[in-house]
């Protein structure tokens, strides 16, 4: 398998997860302005979205969506518990959590890198985060994790999106719970070595 990243971008979460599961793959950067990969190929060939992550399985197809790819590469090695099985009240927890973190974090977050947004539009947009933010600190009180204390394909989603927050300027004082949460997938020996990979640390 290889995957195509961008250092910090979402693309961190599958990233993650390919070095929680020890499954073998490669890499490829991919630049989002020229939308041209490391050796010089057209991205939109390889993802017509034009954007990353894109998962090259072994037989050639492309899997895109970081949720879609984080699912189906814990599938891969079931015994990881990455995912709960399929059918379980428990994996639809770690899915209600992808759903959520994708369309009220990730997006919300997102919105801030557009260069020409408006003060005003970025005061709204922030307020938003917090929000959501505020929601996630709740459902972290008592849990190392956010269906628990077994860390899941969502909470490498969760971290990956926060860890844009200060880059952004928000500081994230005001929910010590989620920095907590951050400080402790950080520390994961799999998450430093994705870190390290992508120059991050």
């Amino acid at each position: 398998m290889k995957l195509f990243y961008s250092p910090g971008a979402c693309s961190l979460s599958p990233h993650i997860v390919l070095n929680e599961l020890g499954l073998p793959y490669s890499v490829e950067k991919v630049d989002l302005k020229r939308h041209t990969t490391a050796d010089g190929a057209d991205y939109y060939t390889i993802n017509a979205k034009g954007y990353v992550p894109a998962l090259q399985l072994d037989n050639g197809e492309v899997l895109t969506e970081g949720p879609a790819i984080v699912q189906y590469l814990a599938d891969q090695k079931p015994q990881a518990n990455l995912l709960p099985p399929a059918g379980s009240l428990e994996r639809a927890r770690v899915q209600e959590w992808l759903n959520f973190i994708g369309t009220e974090v990730h997006k919300t977050l997102a919105a801030l890198f557009n260069p020409s947004i408006t003060p005003e539009a970025r005061n709204k947009t922030i307020d938003t985060f917090g929000k959501r933010l505020g929601f996630v600190e709740q459902a972290l009180q008592g849990r190392d994790y956010l269906t628990g204390q077994t860390f899941s394909v969502a909470d490498a989603y969760l971290f990956t999106i926060v860890n844009w927050a200060p880059m952004l300027g928000i500081d994230l004082s005001p929910w010590p719970t989620v920095v907590q949460f951050q400080k402790r997938v950080a520390n994961r020996p799999a998450v430093q070595k994705t870190l390290q990979a992508e120059g991050l640390t």
